[in-house]
């Protein structure tokens, strides 16, 4: 079972993002996503994680991220007091 919170009104989107796609990116293609961190995972996915400006920013990432043709597994908004973000399972 999932919870869902309202976000408040002011919410523009902003904070710290992970974004997991499967494969590992290649390093030619690191500087489009200058900013993010990128962590080749032992799994074969690579993650990106760090901050983005707002909800157009992360669609741009997005779309980036499929122009690359890499499946998209996850996109976290990652709460600025926890290191890594919690997966709730049901």
């Amino acid at each position: 079972m999932s919870e869902t919170h309202a976000l408040p009104e002011y919410y523009d989107g902003s904070g710290l993002y992970e974004i997991r796609i499967k494969g590992h990116l290649y390093d030619r293609w690191a500087d489009r996503f200058d900013g993010l961190t990128i962590t080749l995972e032992e799994n074969g996915d690579t993650l990106l994680t760090g901050p983005v400006m707002d909800q157009a920013a992360l669609h741009g990432l997005l779309k980036k991220v499929r122009d690359l043709g890499m499946p998209l597994v996850s996109v976290n908004f990652v709460n600025p007091g926890r290191a890594k973000t919690q997966e709730v399972k049901s």
